[in-house]
């Protein structure tokens, strides 16, 4: 008796289908998988970032409050009332720039953790918070380096560019305000170059455990032949979350400046309305940090889906994913990470066929001893154009008949009558000539 395999369920499908996608499809796909696990991606990102907004926000204000407050103790316009202006200011921008540092490295996290849950999104997983962190802390000083690298490289460039123009200016200001303006509009290319370049690093050093540098050049390599459909994917986001918050900010900003003349109208800071001001101004800026924290999602979602994307193409990671997703779904255990499996494989392609010649089918070649295929029949010798048609009557030429010799004990059929093949005129039924 033949045995039958047990029938399996179809695979469940991802957030992605597991063949390489366009433009289109990346764009769209970054926005539903936020709908896929809420919970891991909008929710932890959003705690993240308030918790770093209201932690860089008390800080910064209790040092300017603690270094502004001595200037109550020093007369306006001394020296001493100046160089305590000049301290504070100095104090608190350098005090605003390291928490700024620090909370971007926040963010550099909550881009892991969405990197990590896309990548099981992708195979149709669903995976818990802890889950996501067990694959994000291996790499998460990586992480933190990559970021330290940036910003520092950042900083420098920036830091000697205003040294230039600072010299510049005190030597000739007209000169330094021009050299100044170069410099701006130069560092506009110069980052929107950069940074599909260095748009996938995140996910490789989470997907394949890659060093900083190894991450760097492997996201170069990735998005080469992928520049302008990643910079656009890029900019498209940036500019409509950047919308979003411009339609939040300032109808909260005109609304803002019109409480404190309404619950006022004499002029009065009573507590009431102090109270209502800072209410307002809580509310615009959650508003804010909410479509940040989505943004924020969205375009780390983008950056898997684009370095899922490359690695089809290149290396058929396609391929392994199907492979694990059938494995696991029949049962297999122990299966091996698929963004692993592949890394750095080049599949090779087809070479092109070159215009106007005949494509050579797997498994089947052109004829053995022969430079190419014969003309169809009907059809008289190559020309310069091709293989020009027959005149029209043309026959192929006929070889001699070959009787047929009969052998003993069979009888011979007569021949069929041989078949007029000279042109005739067509006659419809039932016309003179039928007849």
């Amino acid at each position: 008796m033949t045995a039958y395999p047990a029938w399996t369920p179809a695979s469940r499908p991802g957030i992605v289908p597991l063949h390489p996608y366009g433009f289109g499809t990346i764009l769209a796909r970054s926005f539903v998988a936020l709908r896929h696990n809420p919970k891991v991606l909008l929710g932890f990102a959003l705690v993240v970032q308030a918790v770093a907004y209201i932690l860089v926000t008390v800080a910064i204000g209790g040092v300017a409050i603690a270094s502004f407050s001595r200037l109550d103790t020093v007369a306006p316009g001394s020296d001493e009332f100046d160089a305590i202006t000049a301290g504070s200011v100095a104090l608190t921008g350098i005090t605003a720039l390291v928490l700024g540092v620090l909370s971007g490295a926040l963010g550099v996290i909550v881009q892991g953790v969405v990197v990590a849950e896309v990548a099981h999104a992708v195979v149709s997983e669903k995976p818990t918070l802890r889950a996501v962190w067990g694959r994000v802390r291996p790499v998460f000083w990586r992480l933190i380096g990559y970021s330290a690298l940036t910003i520092g490289v950042v900083v420098i460039v920036v830091g000697v560019l205003a040294g230039i123009v600072t010299l510049l200016v005190i030597a000739a200001t007209w000169v330094g305000a021009l050299v100044g303006v170069l410099f701006f509009l130069a560092l506009i290319p110069l980052y929107l170059w950069l940074t599909p370049k260095l748009f996938l690093v995140p996910s490789v050093i989470i997907l394949e455990q890659a060093p900083v540098f190894r991450a760097i050049a492997r996201s170069w390599q990735l998005t080469r032949g992928r520049f302008w459909s990643t910079l656009g994917v890029i900019v498209v986001i940036s500019m409509a979350f950047g919308l979003v918050a411009q339609v939040i900010s300032i109808p909260l900003s005109l609304v803002s400046g019109l409480v404190p003349a309404i619950i006022a109208p004499t002029g009065d800071s009573d507590v009431s309305t102090v109270i209502g001001f800072i209410a307002l101004q809580v509310v615009g800026q959650f508003g804010i940090l909410l479509v940040q924290c989505i943004a924020l999602v969205v375009q780390s979602t983008s950056a898997v889906l684009v370095y899922v994307d490359a690695r089809m193409r290149v290396e058929a990671l396609d391929h392994d994913l199907q492979s694990y997703v059938e494995a696991r779904d029949a049962g297999s255990g122990d299966l091996s990470d698929p963004y692993l499996v592949g890394v750095g494989r080049i599949v090779e392609r087809p070479a092109p066929v070159p215009f106007g010649a005949t494509p050579a089918f797997a498994g089947y070649g052109p004829p053995a001893g022969t430079a190419g295929y014969a003309a169809p029949a009907g059809y008289g010798p190559p020309s310069a154009g091709g293989y020009a048609p027959a005149p029209q009557g043309y026959a192929p030429p006929q070889g001699p008949a070959v009787p047929q010799v009969p052998t003993s004990g069979a009888t011979t059929e007569p021949s069929p009558p041989a078949v007029d093949r000279s042109p005739t005129t067509w006659a419809a039924p039932g016309s003179s000539e039928d007849a």
